[in-house]
């Protein structure tokens, strides 16, 4: 019978491994059996430089926390080794890393993952490894956001080197204005001309004010 110590100790590893399944975005566990150190090393490399927690973890301990956390359907699938890759800030990482490192080495194994508390397909999660990376997204938003202003320094460029183009879109924009104004004139009151011979009583009057001291 295990002792008292150990006993606390495997509290405190599962208590550990609820905390990191409950944080995670998403969670991929994979059997890594017949890996090399060198190919295992490598892996961690990979996940660690995408920021992924990768590690390994008893079956009987997972599943106390997979219960614990709604993920008791994982429970089917926890024999033999299991490693788990995790990610609390970047939902695509974790099965991006892994997937594209098993194509090359069929050793390696995805046994099963899970997503916002729930466990989801091995189809589920080839779709999530084709999604493209945060740094991958945040590239096109940028690239969208830049757009406009790529597009004002391209017309900018025009101008200064004096192109035809330039003078054909200025003839287009004017011809498109031109209804627009001529309606707007239309539609504005007709301002009344000042009579003619007010003007020499305005100068009149400016001739004979007295000059300031």
């Amino acid at each position: 019978m295990p002792s008292e110590k150990v006993l606390e100790a495997k509290k405190a590893q599962v208590a550990n491994l609820i905390e990191v399944l409950k944080s995670a975005q998403t969670g991929i566990l994979v059997d890594y059996r017949g890996l090399t150190v060198e190919e295992d090393t490598a892996l961690r490399r990979k996940l660690r430089e995408a920021d992924v927690k990768y590690f390994v973890v008893k079956n009987t301990l997972l599943r106390l926390a997979a219960k614990e956390t709604g993920l008791d359907a994982l429970d089917e699938i926890l024999h033999g080794p299991t490693a788990l890759a995790v990610s609390d800030t970047d939902a695509v990482a974790p099965a991006k890393v892994i997937a594209d490192y098993a194509k090359g080495n069929e050793k390696l194994e995805i046994k099963s993952g899970f997503m916002d508390g729930a466990v989801v397909s091995l189809d589920e999660i080839k779709q999530l490894a084709a999604t493209p990376s945060r740094e991958v997204l945040l590239a096109k938003i940028l690239g969208s956001l830049n757009a406009p202003i790529s597009n004002l320094a391209r017309l900018l460029s025009t101008i200064v080197d004096g192109g035809e183009e330039i003078s054909d879109l200025i003839a287009k924009k004017a011809g498109e204005a031109a209804p627009a104004e001529e309606a707007a004139q239309e539609a504005a009151p007709a301002q009344e001309a000042a009579p003619a011979e007010e003007a020499p009583a305005a100068e009149a009057e400016q001739e004979t004010a007295p000059a300031a001291e």
